[in-house]
């Protein structure tokens, strides 16, 4: 008897978590670290009864904090850079340290990268990786929303976004898709992120592909498909 479902790796989005919990009955709990962290930071709490769409509370004598770029600590519901202390973390990079220094703060607390946001209880939720951010005419659009929104487009089997260049907004968002269904078109995502997506977030562009470039675990790399925008 399955008790207990739990994921890490890359954000899980919401219908990958409700089609889990109708098959099983059970929902997936979301956990978050890193390597430097040794591996955890945050999980859900194991009582939960559905899909949270956040990665929980911080693990024993752990802290999290959410802080600007000038490593200010942020109050509830902004969003900012997610910083971690813990016995976990790791003290630096084995012989580098110019890259230490970039990702540890002036307290010693790790900067991850990862863009999120607390709110009052204390619960973490990832917004997006700060390098994958897309710079829309000067409004931040964070690729796991819009995956998270195609992905629920009937037809859609898995899906990608990055930020392409665009001489009149800076960025603008692409989205790759693979199909589930062969018949789906491109006039029917965008119809769909229409309906779900405010304005300045929509695509502008859709690719079909057959597959997405993706690590030994099934990760998808949004940066080998930047490399390839790069190099054409």
């Amino acid at each position: 008897m399955l008790r207990l479902a739990t994921a890490g790796g890359m954000a899980m989005q919401k219908i990958v978590a409700d089609r889990w919990q109708k098959a099983t009955k059970v929902p997936i709990l979301e956990g978050y670290g890193l390597t430097e962290t040794s591996p955890v930071a945050t999980t859900n709490p194991v009582d939960l009864t559905e899909f949270s769409g956040n990665i929980g509370l911080p693990v024993p004598s752990t802290v999290i904090t959410i802080r600007d770029d000038d490593e200010n600590i942020l109050p509830a519901g902004q969003v900012g850079e997610i910083c971690i202390a813990g016995p976990q973390v790791m003290k630096g990079y084995w012989q580098r340290p110019e890259e230490t220094a970039k990702v540890m703060a002036r307290d010693g607390a790790f900067k991850t990268g990862d863009i999120g946001v607390m709110d009052e209880r204390g619960f973490v939720k990832i917004v997006d990786r700060k390098k994958d951010m897309i710079l829309v005419s000067g409004f931040n659009v964070y690729p796991n929303e819009l995956e998270d929104v195609v992905a629920g487009c009937p037809g859609v089997l898995e899906c990608c976004a990055i930020g392409v260049a665009d001489e009149k907004s800076g960025e603008v968002p692409k989205v790759f898709v693979v199909k589930k269904d062969p018949a789906l078109t491109e006039a029917a995502v965008l119809e769909y992120c229409r309906k779900n997506l405010t304005g300045y977030k929509m695509p502008k562009y859709i690719e079909f592909r057959t597959e997405l470039p993706k690590t030994p675990v099934g990760k998808i790399l949004r940066r080998a498909l930047r490399d390839e925008k790069k190099a054409a």
